[in-house]
Order: C-alpha cells, then structure tokens, then sequence
C-alpha cells in the first residue's frame, strides 16, 4: 500500500500521490512543510511525477501526513503500487478538466484578441463589428475567463502568499486583475489583456499535466505483469485465490503460457521459461525440478507446480517495479527554470509597482491618483509572465515535432537538457544492438545428399510447427525465407518433451530434435564432421538445434540460431565515438554472447550477466561521478536503468514497460538516431535559452520605461504580446536548422 520497513529501525518510507500542485515552487512548499514535521526525514517532492516519497518514524501517522498537505493547500492519496486506479482518476479528470478550461477560454477570448487588433495601424483595414469595442460586452465575455475559468490562479496564489512565498500564478492574478479592473473603472480597455494572457498559460499547464500523466504508463505496464489469479493446492484440490494473497510455502500449478504470479522453486514438471523481459536474455532457459522461477515471466510449454519462495512485494519484479518508481521520482522537468525565477521575479516586480505607485502619487503628479494606477498597472502588464511561461513549451514542442521527423520522440521536458551533455551511453544486447528475434544462420548436417536434405528439411519444418519454443520458430522462419513446406497431413504423430525436444515419426522415418543430449539420449551418436562443424558455433555461445534421422532416410542436421545484429549497429557505435560519447554494454546475457556482439560493433567495455538491479547500479555509481549519462534498451529488464539514467532511450520495437519508462523513443528502433537526439537536444536547449533572454529582456527593458510613465498600459499589453510573439518566432526558427 505505498509503505515498506526502511533499512533504519522503526522507521518507515512512504510515497503519497499528490494533487493541486501548479508549478516547482508547490512542490519546494510541500517539501519544506512535510520536512519541518517532527520525526519526518528525506523529503522527497517529485513534480512530474506528482508524488512525494519521505521516512518517518513509526510515532508519525499517515493521517497526520495528510493533514498537514492540506493544511499546506493542496491534497494528497497513499500510494498504492498494486492499485492506482483512485489516482489515476483524479489525474485524468484533472486533465480533463483542464482542457475543458483551455478550450473555453479559447473560443471567449478570440472576439477580444480580434478587437485588439484595431490599436495597430497596419491592421485597421480588418472590419470590426462595433459591439466588440463595447465596455459593457468586453467586461460580459471577460467576466468569465477572468474570475470562472481563471478562479484556480487566485486558489493557487492564495496559498503561495499564504504560505509565505510567491509562484507565477501570483503575477498571473496580480496583472490580470490589474488590468481588467483598470478596464472596469479607467477610461481605456484592457480585457482583452487579461483573457488572453489566461488562456495562454492554461494552454501550457494543460500540455505540461498531460505529459506528466503519461509518466506513470511504465509502472502500470509492469503491474499488468502480474497475473490476476494463481491456481493453489489446498487440502489436495486445486482452487484458484487472487494473486495478491499468495503465501509463502503455497503450491502453485503453472499452466503452459501463463505468467508466474511470484518468485518460487520448481517442485514438479519440466519446461523452459521465457525470461527475457527481466534477464534479457534472448533466448528460452530450461526449466526442471529445483531450478528458481521468476515471478512476472512465462511458462513456455508443460505445466509445472512452483513452490512460492518470495510473493507480493518481495517478488524480483516488485523490486523492479519500486527501483523504476523511486529513480523517476527524482526527475524534475526544466520547466523548473521559469518558477525558480519568479520565486524573485514575482516580489521584487510588485515591489517596483508599489514604489512606483508611490512615486507618482506623491512626487511626480502630487494627488493625481489616475496616472500612479496607470504607470503601476503597466508595470506589471509588461512584466506579466507569459513569455516566461512559453520559453520553455513553445522550443519543446517544435524541438520535439523536429525530432518526431526524425524518429525520435521525447517524452520529457528534461530530456531536452540532458540530452545535449550525454558523454557516457550503455546499451542493452537483446533487442537494441541486436534484433531480439532467433534466426536460423547456418546449418550442418552429415549422411544427407541434395535431394534427401531437402526432403528432410521440409519434415523439421513441418515438424517444429507444433511447438511454441522460440527456437522451433526460428527453424520456422527459415523454412518461410527458403521456402520449405509440405503437406502437414505427412506426419504420422508428434510428441513434445519440455525442456528435451520434439520426437515426429512422418512416412517411415523418425525424427529427434533438440538440445545434444536429448537427440545422444535417443539413440544418436554425434559425427566427427558435426563435432568439427559446431565446436566454433558453441564456442561463440550460439544456440544449437540437433535433428537426428532414422528409417528410410538416415542422417543428422545441425541448426545454429542466433539473435543477429542490427545492420546499423556499427555505424551508430562509430558515430557516437567520433562526437565523444564512450559506449558500454550492459547485458543479462552470458559474457561469450555479450563479448561477440561488443567486439563486431565496435565496444570495449563490456558488462555481463547483470540483473535489473545491477544495471541500475552501475548508472548510478557512474551519477556521482559527474558522469551525464544514457541508457538504451528495450526490455522489461532495462526499465530500472532506463530510469536511472539522465536519459533513458527505449526502442520503438520494445516493450510497453520499457518504452513508457524511457524519456526517449527511437520509433523504429534505428540506434543511428542516437546521434540525431543528441545534436537536436542541444539547439533545443539553446533555443529555450534563448526565448529566456527575450522573455526576460523585454521584462527588463520593459519595466523601467513604464514606471517612467512612458508606456500606457495598452502598449504594455501590445509589447508583452509581442514578447510572446518573439519567443515563438524564434522557437519556430529552430524547425528550419539542418
């Protein structure tokens, strides 16, 4: 339920949802409350995520947790791993609900923004209704975006003054009403002013939220993992219980296909297990009495009976599941750069209309209370904070749209930033440098002439197409590219063996395929010319099919299958060396496999026969060291890693787990896009420095000329349109470098 035993005594760690939260500076409030509680340590408040993770002691109370969040303004719910439909909910209506704004505020502000067009010159051809530049019609059709659709920002700058801060949402009221309340009582109108800037900035929260709701995807794909049900022996009667209350010591029946619902030992049965969304492993590994077994991997083909040794949260899986959620959980999106600047930006700008105010009032025109509003107002129209708000959204989507042409997708902000100071990548073997499919690559055989060869191999063919082994269809697919069939109605009989092989009587000849012994076991002795043939295959950890023959025909033929290379693979390794970024490969498989495949593309550091666990701890020994770095992968088993790392980049043809994990989809899996990432990554970065200098520069520039009394407040508002403008031209600029 979101809580666990820490590694401290009588202390305990618990990850609450958390909800209302508008920018960085909710997330440093909720921190620092939650910190400032007695007993309460290692606050840990993650905005994308909308989460926060802490230890306390046992004497602190989850009820007294979620008080004090509301005290704070906002709300929270107790993280369930197993459960986050309630969650779930909450983030999807919100989201909802912020689109219903956005769009609303859309259609009753385009009269306004239309009606602004008349104060400049070079657009007074355009017709415009008279109606529209009516006090009483603005204030009717602003009324509503202002304090209905707008009443969230006055919620959310409550609570920050409240709470002895300011975000931007206090400059956002601030101006706003400054403006419209100026267009109620002064003589001239500004609605459009404050609708404008409103549904400009709902826009971008509801791009931000939606994003970040898709951050949970890759921990609801791994709890999908997890079957339902587990068939349990109990007073010797197989009944079916609901997974989550399997015991230690329970009797498990695995049928051939399903998922293990825990970790356990094999206590009857034989079969192979496909393991490679934990291990990556591309190949199926045998299963026999005493050998472990995995909880969220696959029985291939045999029913086995597991005896549960780890269930529920102590499952391989569940600590992959909890190693994803704590190293997202330490994600921040750059975003963070806008409200860090106005934590200062706000109060020092209300300070200079204050002073301003007073300036005017008292020294420059002595009682004259309409030309103090006036310069105060256009102080803080100029300084409203809508350039700022765009800098980083506008650069993101055309940096992202970019990207997309490209077949590259981000799916965070903060892998923009990253992106650009990777220098150290490691890649997964399985399904990234490799296609992560078995193919038949060479085969061998001894006592078969032409024609006979070709006979028999249309009977494996035929034969292995009753089995589900990986390899069987492997042998499969070389029968398709060679186009070796016959009629199935050939075969007399077929009998499979787990974890053995497959033994097919077809028109007076047997055949035996399978692992070395299984075949030796059957009567088959192996030739000197296949042993010379298969030593060099072994030697390079390739796996083997032996097909043995008797009858009418008397032979044997060797299969070698092996997960092949992507052709790109190499020339992406060559691309990154030659732009400084140092390659690894971290693999669950066996050193010879992984030495193989790092030596052809390119690789010279290698690390094999890794867990999850272990991948994820090698990126984050490498994080404090200073090391920027990227993993690439695209199994369940990269997902910690993939999380880990400053950037993770999953391949399009991977995993849900892995994909939704990832800041970075390579959509086809073409690892030479690495290369292309990395190059946008910087001009995107680039370009939202840039938009900050505008942002900034026009509020700078900006400021001091309308608290000279220089700018009347419309021109303020025209000049914070235009700054606006500037940072989208510029973000659009980006669209056009090569």
């Amino acid at each position: 339920m979101g809580i666990r035993l820490g590694t401290l005594n009588n202390t305990s760690e618990r990850t609450l949802d958390l909800f209302g939260m508008t920018c960085a500076n909710c997330a440093l409030r909720i921190e620092k409350g939650l910190s400032k509680m007695e007993g309460v340590s290692d606050v840990r408040v993650n905005f994308a995520r909308e989460s926060v993770f802490l230890r306390s002691s046992d004497s602190v109370t989850l009820d007294s947790l979620l008080e004090k969040v509301e005290s704070l303004g906002y709300s929270a719910l107790v993280h369930d791993a197993n459960k986050q439909s309630e969650t779930e909910k909450k983030q999807k209506e919100h989201i909802r609900n912020l689109k219903f704004r956005f769009l609303l505020s859309t259609i009753l502000s385009l009269p306004l923004f239309y009606g602004m067009v008349t104060h400049f010159s070079f657009l007074s051809f355009m017709p415009m209704p008279h109606f529209l530049m009516d006090r009483w019609v603005q204030m009717a059709i602003a009324f509503p975006v202002q304090f209905i659709i707008g009443f969230p920002f006055y919620q959310s700058a409550y609570r920050a003054l409240r709470n002895g801060s300011a975000n931007m949402d206090v400059l956002v009221v601030i101006g706003t009403s400054a403006a419209y309340g100026y267009s109620v009582f002064g003589k001239d109108l500004y609605f459009e002013t404050s609708a404008v800037l409103i549904t400009f900035i709902l826009g971008g929260k509801w791009i931000e939220h939606f994003a970040k709701g898709k951050s949970s995807d890759g921990i609801n794909a791994l709890l999908k993992l997890r079957p339902e049900t587990a068939t349990v022996k109990s007073n010797e009667i197989w009944t079916e219980v609901p997974g989550e209350y399997l015991k230690l010591g329970d009797l498990v029946l695995v049928k051939a296909g399903e998922r293990f619902p825990m970790d356990g030992i094999i206590t009857e049965g034989e079969s192979f297990a496909d393991e490679s969304m934990l291990t990556g492993e591309s190949m199926p590994v045998e299963k026999k009495l005493g050998d472990q077994i995995l909880g969220g991997t696959v029985n291939g083909s045999g029913s086995l009976v597991v005896k549960a040794t780890k269930v529920g949260n102590d499952t391989t899986l569940s600590h992959i599941i909890r190693s994803v959620e704590e190293s997202l959980g330490t994600k921040a999106p750059i975003q963070r750069i806008a409200d860090q600047i106005s934590a200062y930006f706000v109060p020092v700008v209300v300070s200079i209309s204050i002073i301003d105010f007073l300036v005017w009032y008292f020294v420059i025109t002595p009682g004259i209370i309409t030309s103090a509003i006036e310069t105060s107002i256009a102080i803080l129209v100029i300084a409203c904070p809508c350039a700022l708000g765009l800098a980083t959204p506008i650069s993101l989507l055309v940096g992202t749209g970019r990207a997309a042409k490209r077949g590259v997708l981000f799916r965070s902000a903060e892998a923009l930033e990253s992106v650009s100071k990777i220098n150290w990548i490691a890649f997964d073997k399985t399904g990234t440098l490799t296609e992560g499919k078995p193919k038949v690559t060479e085969i061998t055989q001894d006592g078969l002439d032409a024609s006979a060869l070709h006979l028999v191999l249309q009977n494996i063919v035929e034969m292995e197409k009753t089995s589900d082994h990986p390899l069987a269809k492997a042998i499969v697919g070389y029968g398709k590219a060679n186009n070796l069939f016959i009629e199935s109605a050939a075969m007399v009989s077929t009998k499979t063996y787990p974890g053995g092989g497959i033994i097919s009587e077809q028109k007076g000849n047997v055949y035996i395929a399978g692992k070395r012994e299984f075949v030796e076991e059957n009567g088959f002795l192996i030739s000197e010319s296949i042993e010379e043939s298969t030593k060099p295959w072994t030697i390079d950890g390739s796996s083997l099919v032996f097909v043995g023959i008797r009858g009418g025909i008397n032979g044997m033929v060797v299969f070698r299958i092996e997960d092949s290379l992507r052709p790109e693979a190499k020339a992406a390794i060559a691309e990154l060396k030659s732009i400084g970024v140092e390659p690894t490969l971290l693999t669950g498989d066996h050193h010879t496999s992984a030495e193989k495949i790092a030596k052809l593309v390119g690789i010279t550091s290698v690390h094999s026969g890794l867990s999850p666990e272990d991948k994820a701890r090698i990126i984050k020994t490498l994080k404090t060291n200073q090391v920027h770095s990227a993993m690439v992968g695209d199994g369940i088993n990269d997902a910690p890693a993939l999380a880990s790392a400053d950037v993770g980049i999953a391949m399009g043809t991977g995993s849900d787990v892995a994909i939704n994990t990832a800041d970075v989809v390579l959509v086809n899996g073409d690892i030479q896009r690495i290369v292309d990432l990395i190059r946008i990554g910087k001009d995107t970065v680039i370009n939202i420095r840039q938009n900050f200098g505008w942002a900034l520069g026009y509020n700078l520039l900006g400021i001091p000329i309308a608290a000279s009394g220089l700018l009347a407040p419309w021109v303020s508002g025209a000049a914070m349109a235009f700054s606006s403008l500037s940072v989208v031209l510029n973000a659009l600029r980006m669209s056009r470098w090569k």
